[in-house]
């Protein structure tokens, strides 16, 4: 205590900061033991196994003995027999700037690669295909939602052509501490003196810690029927900001003073919040008040599957026309011609309004 009065050392040294902590409200507790027969006695593949979720599912599903438990990940060359397997795919590009430079790469790995994993599932008799989607997917600004949509209908596609198997989404939001996400940042950010840096003031995301999000899409694998687009209530969003702010003074650091934070920007095809759902999509509810399932959307999958070999080609070509391709699947993605145009026209409204208030009050907002 003396120490901690005189500067010596500071309440970060006492204890690392738990994920918990910035969380904002009680982690959600998933009676895993109720699906322990999902599991029990299958083989269970998890494709991106030695990711973030993917570990963490390994995890989770070791401990419910399973029959066989394979990890695919990218370093992995072996072929596996995946016959009566349960896979989870959670394998996929998810960096939003990345994939913005690089949107034919996106879209052959996030959208083929989830193609020929399924397309392998169902001609293997799987009995469950879970692929894990993002709440990017909803009205999507950038080519890694816009994938991730794509990946969704592909999904409801199979569960129609392939009744043998069960195909179904999972959505969710940011997960708190996985690799890449903005946690680790900060945290090294702070480790280094600041500055610590956050996109914009208003920014909003939804969170969920990594045990959350994992045990959330075990049950909902449990609840599949197929076809079904599983959306996990994430609670109320949370502003980087503030997230930012917690982590500076759980650190033992003072806000400003001791750690600076600057404002960089939004990021090209970076929303100001996220959506869970589709206007058109609905909501039911299931068993557990944390999982709901959206109502698919129907859309004509001879002219989608049309629609899916041409951006096939033109990913593996390096269109420079690919957003094109992918707008005509996704119809509310929004290109960043199309943002641009958008800001243009908010601009110029905002430019008249001020025009004519001061011309009305005669006085010059500027002075």
């Amino acid at each position: 205590m003396y120490q901690l009065v005189n500067g010596e050392v500071s309440v970060s040294k006492l204890r690392d900061v738990e994920i918990e902590d910035l969380l904002g409200r009680e982690p959600v507790q998933v009676d895993i033991g109720s699906i322990i027969g999902y599991v029990q006695n299958k083989v269970v593949c998890v494709t991106g196994g030695g990711g973030s979720i993917g570990s963490e599912l390994c995890r989770q599903i070791a401990g419910h003995k399973p029959k066989q438990l394979i990890i695919l990940d990218i370093y992995e060359n072996n072929a596996y027999d995946i016959q009566q397997d349960i896979v989870y795919h959670a394998a996929a590009h998810k960096h939003v700037p990345l994939m913005e430079d690089s949107p034919c790469e996106a879209i052959k790995n996030n959208v083929f690669g989830t193609f020929k994993t399924a397309r392998a599932a169902a001609m293997n008799g799987v009995q469950t295909f879970v692929m894990i989607s993002t709440d990017k997917a909803v009205n999507p600004t950038n080519i890694m939602g816009a994938s991730k949509r794509i990946c969704e209908m592909i999904i409801q596609s199979f569960d129609r052509m392939y009744p043998d198997t069960k195909f179904v989404a999972v959505r969710f939001g940011n997960v708190l501490g996985s690799n890449g996400s903005v946690i680790p940042l900060f945290r090294k950010q702070i480790a280094a003196g600041g500055p610590v840096t956050v996109t914009d003031p208003n920014i909003i995301r939804y969170f969920m810690t990594i045990p959350e999000a994992v045990s959330l899409v075990l049950q909902a694998g449990a609840y599949a029927k197929g076809g079904e687009i599983f959306v996990l209530d994430m609670g109320e969003p949370v502003k980087i900001l503030d997230l930012a702010e917690n982590l500076i003074r759980l650190s033992g650091y003072r806000v400003g003073e001791d750690i600076e934070i600057k404002f960089t920007g939004l990021r090209p095809g970076e929303k100001l919040y996220e959506e869970m759902l589709m206007k058109e999509e609905g909501m039911k509810e299931t068993a557990n008040k944390q999982i709901h399932i959206g109502r698919p959307i129907e859309f004509n999958e001879v002219q989608f599957l049309r629609d899916l070999e041409a951006l096939k080609v033109a990913a593996e070509n390096e269109s420079p026309d690919i957003r094109q391709y992918v707008k005509a699947i996704v119809p509310t993605y929004v290109t960043p011609e199309e943002r641009l145009a958008q800001q243009k026209k908010e601009n110029a409204a905002g430019s008249a309004v001020r025009e004519r208030f001061e011309s009305d009050t005669d006085v010059s907002l500027s002075n």
